[in-house]
């Protein structure tokens, strides 16, 4: 990716729009495209938008092989979050107020569990092992016979390790549970299939699979009936589920990009990972750096490495020719250390000298071999600074 810029290495936080994707949506903001209201059926302007967000709902409903009418916009995957966790457990409120998860989730998860634990809901924070995998037994033996909801993450936004979704989908459904997936990272890097995985709900964003950001989806399983509370009142659009006018540009932006994420998965995600595997192989011979999360069940694109002797921050901020980070975007202002590299059992030390590298359709060779002569020159230097032990 030509950019006058560091070296992008942040995917996990949000892609550059791909080009195609761009072109698609300024199609629609054009005097001639797409501008009447898709909620406008009277007249053809209206249908014309409406076909087109018609089309993008298609699109994605095929990325996750569930049908069209299951999926519902929202503004991104934290909304769809909150709809999901808020709206189940409010609309089920007398039929049991037991959930599941885990304390490595996404905040946008995280916050709307707590807002439900205020509310007088009981919530068990699953603890994973050391690898930062969540065993189905675990999951297993914390339901309860008023246990109504489990909401965990199909690939952690932090360390990149993949959970077991469809063995915990299978638990679920056997004893009648909702399950709620958040899959906003896992979109373009894995097959996702919602009935496969015996999902209920799953949460989508754009802007982790090369879409614009601030529209998201909310996969809602239709048969039978899951019954879901709104958040938002007003015009009852998206089956009554989410109101507001709908952002037809952004959608169908969504719609592409989940098409072209599904169909280049294998070729994006191979050469992705030899890139990967290249940046850890030069990182490592640093000495001194582990690995942060499961070595083999984890996407091909993100390494989690803590560097022991070096402060994070301050290799973060030597290391200026690179856009990296040193966890969850939405999470880096308000945390000193990584709640989920603790929850994996890190000390804050350690937590706090470690750093996220994910790489993208756009990383190329030559930025990967220019990061990995950054990072030995910068570790090396930190440490030759840092006083005896």
């Amino acid at each position: 990716m030509n950019t006058s810029g560091p070296i992008y290495l942040d995917y996990a936080a949000t892609t550059p729009v791909d080009a195609r994707v761009a072109e698609a949506m300024i199609e629609c903001l054009r005097p001639h495209g797409a501008h009447g209201n898709p909620s406008s059926l009277n007249h053809a302007y209206g249908r014309r938008a409406r076909a087109l967000v018609e089309k993008a709902r298609a699109q994605v409903a095929a990325a996750i092989n569930a049908r069209p009418e299951g999926i519902v916009w929202t503004s991104g995957a934290t909304e769809s979050n909150n709809l999901a966790l808020l709206g189940v457990a409010r609309f089920h409120d007398q039929g049991g107020r037991h959930i599941v998860s885990s304390r490595t989730e996404h905040k946008a998860v995280i916050d709307p569990l707590k807002q439900l634990e205020r509310e007088g809901f009981a919530v068990t924070w699953l603890k994973p092992g050391p690898d930062g995998i969540i065993q189905p037994e675990q999951v297993a033996e914390a339901l309860r016979a008023d246990t109504r909801l489990v909401s965990l993450m199909h690939v952690n936004n932090e360390i990149g390790v993949i959970q077991d979704i469809a063995a915990i989908g299978a638990l679920c459904r056997e004893r009648g549970i909702v399950l709620h997936v958040d899959a906003a990272q896992s979109a373009g890097k894995l097959k996702l299939d919602v009935e496969a995985m015996q999902a209920d709900l799953l949460s989508l964003t754009a802007h982790k699979v090369y879409g614009p950001k601030g529209i998201g989806a909310l996969y809602v399983r239709r048969k039978p009936p899951l019954g879901l509370q709104p958040l938002m009142h007003g015009g009852g659009q998206e089956m009554g589920l989410r109101s507001g006018t709908l952002a037809t540009h952004q959608i169908v932006g969504m719609g592409l990009a989940f098409e072209l994420a599904e169909s280049e998965r294998k070729t994006d995600v191979d050469r992705i990972a030899a890139l990967c595997e290249r940046l850890w192989q030069g990182i490592e011979a640093v000495g001194g750096i582990e690995l942060n999360g499961h070595p083999q069940r984890r996407v091909a694109n993100l390494l989690n490495v803590c560097f022991h002797g070096v402060e994070g921050e301050s290799l973060q901020f030597a290391l200026r020719e690179l856009a990296v980070s040193a966890g969850s975007a939405c999470a880096t202002a308000s945390e000193s250390a990584s709640y989920v590299l603790r929850a994996l059992g890190r000390s804050d030390q350690l937590a706090q000298s470690s750093l996220r590298f994910s790489l993208g359709r756009f990383t190329t060779e030559r930025e990967i071999d220019a990061a990995i002569t950054a990072v030995k020159r910068e570790v090396a230097r930190l440490r030759a600074l840092a006083p005896p032990s």
